[in-house]
């Protein structure tokens, strides 16, 4: 037992042990009450100077990978106009050098066709005038011979008879072997000039080739869609550059709408790098109603945001004059965010350019997220913190209320044990009147007015 002095009265009284370790308790509870909010303020002030410089860190270098990323892009962007530039320098010298040599064979066969007409004409008239001359001579001879036939013999005139008959026969001869040369002639004109006409078809072909070449920038699409082309470029090179790379047709139209292609790349941790929602669009050169790029950019910005890709990459072969389009990757982030135009033979470059500048970005997400996770950390420790502080305010709340009722429950013992203690010593006085008037009793004051008491106290006296 303790004796405790009240600081309201100062009256002593005891308590137990327990009573005593539940106030000394209590006292030691308010001094680590006060030590851990000094605590907890110095480790608020250590974890915020912490995240500021975290932050300032972290946005500094940001910043310039962001430069630097630029700076990569504009050389890029610059190096793929001049590639551009000279592809279209190359294109229209091939174009001007074909249709140079296309006009050099048109003047030559205009020429072979003026001078192969004008032989044959001179030949035909040749042919016909000795043609002419020889008939000329004959029918003489002819007329001669039937003159002389009036004047002969019957034998005379079988003999002229046969002898026409052999000239009439060297006439017919003569015309066949002309009509041979005259056919011969034709022939040799149709074959040179079908031969001139084929050059030209080849020479118009090959033109048109070059010019839909560099309508399309070079982009085969002999016998294959748009789609399959992009697909058999891509798994061409899937294995030595994309080995853990998703690229798969988007099938899942659940919210009404889909993309084409879906491109995700992931570390060797499985982490995601670069994520692509990829639309081609392409249209026969015979269609009526000629479609833009800008068309299908608000639905392809919806399947990116729906399939939770990072950018959004337009694959066309629309509008085909088009200069801006033509020039390479076009940025059309300013009306829709992460957002490509491209033609299909920068495929792979932009899947290629997207990725590395992720890959080179990774590092420092990576350190952000670090940063988010200690930072959540911390937010989980003052959670824990103030539920701790919560949990102890509750008991501390409790045991302050039991404390008060121990109390009370004392100063109602003392209470009693002040009328117990009262009562005692009315007790202990009433105890030693009656002693004292015990002490005080004598057979004289009891036989007092009784004399027969005193007769027989008197008869008891030796």
């Amino acid at each position: 037992m303790h004796d405790i002095h009240c600081p309201h009265c100062g009256k002593a009284f005891k308590i137990d042990e327990s009573g005593y370790a539940d106030i000394l308790k209590q006292v030691r509870d308010a001094d680590f009450e006060h030590q851990l909010h000094e605590r907890m303020d110095l480790a608020e002030r250590d974890k915020q100077n912490a995240i500021a410089l975290t932050k300032a860190s972290v946005a500094s270098e940001m910043q310039q990978v962001a430069a630097k990323k630029d700076s990569e892009i504009q050389e890029l962007k610059a190096k793929l106009n001049a590639e551009n530039v000279e592809r279209k320098l190359a294109v229209n010298e091939a174009i001007n050098a074909i249709q140079k040599e296309r006009d050099d064979l048109a003047n030559a066969l205009a020429q072979a066709k003026r001078e192969q007409q004008s032989a044959s004409e001179l030949a035909q008239a040749k042919l016909l005038a000795e043609f002419q001359r020889a008939a000329a001579t004959k029918d003489a001879e002819i007329q001669e011979l039937k003159a002389k036939l009036e004047t002969i013999s019957l034998s005379q005139q079988i003999a002229i008879k046969d002898a026409v008959g052999s000239i009439a026969k060297e006439r017919d001869e003569l015309k066949s072997v002309v009509d041979r040369s005259v056919l011969e002639k034709q022939l040799a004109e149709q074959s040179l000039k079908d031969k001139y006409e084929t050059q030209l078809k080849d020479r118009d072909e090959a033109i048109e080739r070059l010019r839909d070449m560099k309508a399309r920038l070079s982009t085969k699409m002999v016998g294959e869609t748009l789609e399959q082309h992009c697909e058999t470029e891509f798994n061409r090179i899937r294995s030595t550059a994309f080995p853990r790379a998703y690229f798969e047709k988007d099938n899942d139209a659940s919210s009404g709408s889909k993309g084409d292609f879906v491109f995700r790349d992931k570390d060797e941790t499985e982490t995601e790098i670069v994520s692509i929602m990829f639309e081609m669009k392409n249209e026969n050169e015979t269609t009526a109603t000629k479609k833009k790029n800008e068309d299908f950019f608000k639905e392809l910005d919806k399947d990116r945001t729906e399939k939770g890709c990072e950018y959004a990459i337009l694959v066309s072969l629309l509008e085909p004059e088009s200069e801006l389009y033509n020039t390479g990757i076009v940025d059309v982030s300013y009306r829709y965010p992460k957002m490509y135009v491209i033609r299909p033979q920068f495929f792979i470059p932009i899947i290629t350019l997207l990725r590395n500048a992720a890959m080179n970005s990774l590092k420092y997400k990576n350190e952000l997220a670090l940063v988010k996770a200690q930072t959540i950390d911390v937010t989980n420790f003052e959670n824990e913190l103030e539920t701790f502080k919560n949990a102890f305010a509750k008991n501390y709340d409790l045991a302050s209320r039991k404390f008060q009722t121990a109390i009370d429950e004392i100063d109602k013992s003392i209470d009693h044990l002040q009328k117990t203690k009262e009562a005692l010593i009315g007790t202990d006085r009433n105890l030693r009147l009656a002693n004292d008037k015990a002490q005080d009793v004598t057979i004289k004051k009891l036989t007092k007015g009784n004399p027969t008491m005193a007769a027989k106290f008197s008869e008891l006296k030796p």
